[in-house]
């Protein structure tokens, strides 16, 4: 049987459509995918359980994969420090070839299956630790021998795939399977399985960091102020939160570093 995500695709010809007509084919495509993820909240939660209590026994969260699925986890895991305030190393992506595989493909780098646990072993993992592996098809050497090799060493591990009982599904811990069906150019999982991967993903860490309480009420409060525009966001928090003026609020955040220490250092000395 064929692989949802190597199945022929639903549309032909493309090559003699217009413009539009691929846009509303690729849009109408897309809508489907946020379905398919919906199916696999009670996995994503259950795995997110078990996660949350060993992060918060000090342990790290890994994401590996290879080509689009190892960017989609580099992505998530370099946006967790600013947005969030974790330390950098708290979330780590990591992607077969290493970081020049990010901008430029690194040839049969997928294919080693034991690259990927020689990379993380490189992190120090241990028990305490969690690994996702992320690959469309399920089936990527070099991540289902890092969840192999890290299920023996006792970490918790899950497998994002979009093909349902993958060799990635069936070796992680956690399964979490969108199913999304044949790609809108046949086989390119960059498309919609990628946008289910990222779903997914933003789901995983957001759930984590608001649990593990670096998120109040709806707000970023120990987001890293990295640059202007995240300094005129912090400043708004602040007044919010405070009901003051904007300069004293901006005076708060710069001397402390962060919306909440910004607060607390307000109402301790009130």
């Amino acid at each position: 049987m064929k692989k949802p995500t190597e199945a022929t695709s639903k549309y032909d010809h493309l090559e003699l459509m217009s413009a539009r007509e691929i846009l509303e084919g690729i849009n109408q495509e897309d809508q489907t995918v946020a379905l398919a993820v919906q199916k696999e909240i009670p996995h994503i939660e259950a795995f997110i359980k078990d996660a949350l209590d060993r992060m918060k026994d000090g342990g790290r969260l890994f994401y590996i994969g290879a080509g689009t699925s190892g960017r989609l986890g580099v992505v998530d895991a370099s946006e967790c420090p600013p947005t969030f305030g974790v330390a950098h190393g708290i979330v780590v992506g990591l992607i077969a070839g290493g970081d020049q595989a990010i901008r430029k493909a690194v040839e049969f780098a997928e294919d080693d299956t034991a690259q990927g646990w020689l990379d993380l072993c490189e992190y120090k993992v241990s028990a305490k630790d969690t690994l996702i592996g992320i690959a469309a098809s399920g089936g990527t050497p070099y991540v289902i021998g890092a969840i192999l090799k890290a299920n023996e060493k006792g970490l918790l591990t899950a497998g994002i795939s979009c093909n349902p009982n993958s060799l990635l599904s069936t070796s992680a811990t956690h399964a979490i399977t969108p199913v999304v069906g044949p790609e809108y150019v046949t086989g390119s999982t960059r498309m919609k399985s990628g946008t289910a991967q990222k779903m997914v993903l933003n789901m995983i860490s957001t759930a984590l960091m608001i649990q593990l309480g670096h998120v109040k009420g709806n707000k970023m409060v120990d987001m890293q102020l990295s640059n202007n525009k995240l300094v005129e966001r912090g400043t708004r928090m602040v007044c919010e939160a405070l009901e003051i003026e904007k300069k004293e609020a901006k005076d708060l955040l710069i001397k402390h570093g962060s919306v909440r220490a910004a607060i607390n250092a307000f109402r301790n000395h009130s």
